[in-house]
C-alpha cells in the first residue's frame, strides 16, 4: 500500500525552513518532476489560461447538453453589474460565485476546462483565484503558484481519501475543489503555511458528508450551484484561517475523517443518480424525460 502523504508533514518542513508554503511546495514538484521552477510555473500559467477561457465561455449564457441548467452567470452577472449595491455578499463573493456558475455552465455545455480536481468541481479553484488577483492587483505567475499550492493539497487528499464523488460522495469533489481553493487563497494572501492547513481542515470540515446525487445522472443539477456553494466555503475558510482562527482538528486526521464518511456513504449517494435531489420526483421526471426511463 502506498504511504500516505501529510500536509501537516509539509506545513512543518515549510515553517522550519522559514519559506512560504508555494515555495515549498515548488521545491517538491521540482525534485519530484525534474522540472525547473520556471518549466512548473509555465504549465501552471498555461492551465490559468484555460480556466480564464472557461469563465467567459459561461458568461456568455451557454446552455448545458442535457437542457437542466444554462445561463444563470450571465444572470448574475447581469444582475450584479446593474445592481451593485444589492450584493449582499460584497463584491469579493458575489464575483467568485458567479465565475464559479459560469465554469460549471461551461463544463455542462461540453466547454474545455481544467479538472480542479474534477470536471464536475471545476468552477471552485479559478472562481477564487480570479477574485483575489482581481482584489489584490495580482500577477498569473503569483496565481501559478496558488495553483502549485491547490496541487499539493489535492495530492494528500487523493493520497489520504478520495476525489471521486463515486468514491466519496461530492465532498470529495466540491469538497476537495473547496479546500485546494482556500489554501491556495492563504497563501495568496501572504498567510502562512500552518494557516494554509486551517483553511483546509476548516473547509472540508463544514462540507464533511455532502453526497453526491447528480439528476438524470448529468454534471449538470446541483453540480454547478454546488461549485457557487462550495467557492463561498473556500472564502470563508480562507477568511478565518487569515484572522488566526484555528481547527480544532488537525488537517490530516479531517482529511482521514472525510475519507472514512466517504466509505460510509450509501451505494445511492455516490454517483450513481439512485438517491438524494436524483431520487426526487422531479428529478425522477427528468431523467425519463431525457433517457425515457428512471434508474432504479
Amino acid at each position: 500500500m502506498t504511504e500516505k502523504l501529510s500536509l501537516q508533514y509539509w506545513i512543518a518542513q515549510a515553517e522550519e525552513k522559514n519559506t512560504t508554503f508555494a515555495n515549498y511546495c515548488i521545491q517538491n514538484q521540482v525534485e519530484a518532476l525534474e522540472l525547473t521552477a520556471e518549466e512548473i510555473l509555465e504549465r501552471m500559467e498555461s492551465m490559468l489560461a484555460v480556466m480564464r477561457e472557461a469563465v467567459q465561455t459561461g458568461l456568455q449564457g451557454v446552455r448545458s447538453v442535457g437542457g437542466l441548467v444554462g445561463g444563470d452567470a450571465s444572470k448574475l452577472d447581469e444582475y450584479l453589474k446593474s445592481k451593485p449595491e444589492k450584493a449582499i455578499g460584497g463584491t469579493v463573493l458575489s464575483k467568485a460565485i458567479t465565475m464559479a456558475l459560469a465554469v460549471g455552465e461551461a463544463n455542462a455545455s461540453m466547454g474545455r476546462i481544467v479538472a480542479a480536481p474534477t470536471a464536475g468541481a471545476s468552477g471552485v479553484l479559478p472562481s477564487v483565484l480570479f477574485t483575489i488577483a482581481e482584489s489584490y492587483h495580482l500577477t498569473d505567475r503569483e496565481l501559478a503558484k496558488g495553483l502549485v499550492v491547490a496541487g499539493a493539497i489535492g495530492m494528500v487528499i487523493a493520497s489520504r481519501a478520495s476525489l471521486s464523488g463515486a468514491t466519496g460522495g461530492c465532498q470529495a469533489e466540491c469538497g476537495s475543489a473547496a479546500a485546494m481553493a482556500a489554501g491556495a487563497a492563504v497563501d495568496l494572501c501572504s498567510g502562512t503555511p500552518s494557516q494554509v492547513g486551517e483553511a483546509v481542515a476548516m473547509v472540508l470540515k463544514n462540507m464533511l458528508g455532502l453526497v453526491c446525487d447528480p439528476v438524470a445522472g448529468l454534471v449538470e443539477v446541483p453540480c454547478v450551484k454546488r461549485n457557487a456553494g462550495a467557492a463561498a466555503q473556500a472564502i470563508v475558510a480562507a477568511e478565518m484561517a487569515l484572522a488566526g482562527i484555528k481547527s480544532a482538528i488537525p488537517v490530516d486526521e479531517v482529511i482521514d475523517a472525510m475519507g472514512n464518511v466517504g466509505g460510509s456513504l450509501p451505494k445511492s449517494l455516490r454517483e450513481t443518480a439512485l438517491g438524494g435531489l436524483a431520487a426526487t420526483p422531479t428529478g425522477r421526471a427528468w431523467s425519463k424525460k431525457l433517457f425515457g426511463h428512471i434508474e432504479e
